[in-house]
């Protein structure tokens, strides 16, 4: 099992975001220079975290992306829900009428558990403890270059 590359380089753009919250508007050109990510990917993944109302956006030349709630009210659960859909591994773990063989599968149990584990850490998580962990590790942060 591999996380996408949607879910990935969707992170890294809303901690961007994060690292800058309350500094005003970030340009995606800017991020996707930054993170060495196409601005088109980017672009295309910006769509849905703004239709998921985690990003606004604002027009012209002081225009840009930020977060549409504090860094402390995303999780990463959030992010990736939004990206990906449902964190559920399998059909059955969501939907267990969609399995004919829930009454005698012992591995769907499995499946249930591990869907939760991974639903619960990522829920745990904010954008906020990721922009302290970047703060940790990247002394002086350098992040500064997405003032407008």
């Amino acid at each position: 099992m591999k996380v996408s590359t949607r879910a990935r380089y969707g992170m890294r753009l809303m901690l961007a975001l994060a690292i800058e919250y309350g500094r005003g508007s970030v340009f995606l050109k800017d991020i996707a220079k930054k993170e060495e990510i196409s601005e088109k990917y980017l672009g295309q993944i910006i769509i849905a975290l703004k239709a998921g109302h985690l990003v606004k956006s604002f027009r012209g030349a002081h225009g840009g992306y930020v977060l549409d709630r504090p860094p402390a009210q995303i999780t990463l659960r959030d992010i990736v829900e939004m990206l990906e859909g449902d964190l559920a591994l399998v059909g059955c773990v969501k939907n267990p009428s969609s399995c004919r063989r829930i009454s005698i599968c012992v591995t769907q149990e499995i499946w249930s558990r591990l869907s939760s584990v991974i639903s619960e850490t990522l829920g745990a998580v904010t954008l906020q403890d990721l922009v302290e962990m970047y703060r940790k590790r990247v002394p002086g942060n350098a992040a500064d270059i997405y003032y407008i």
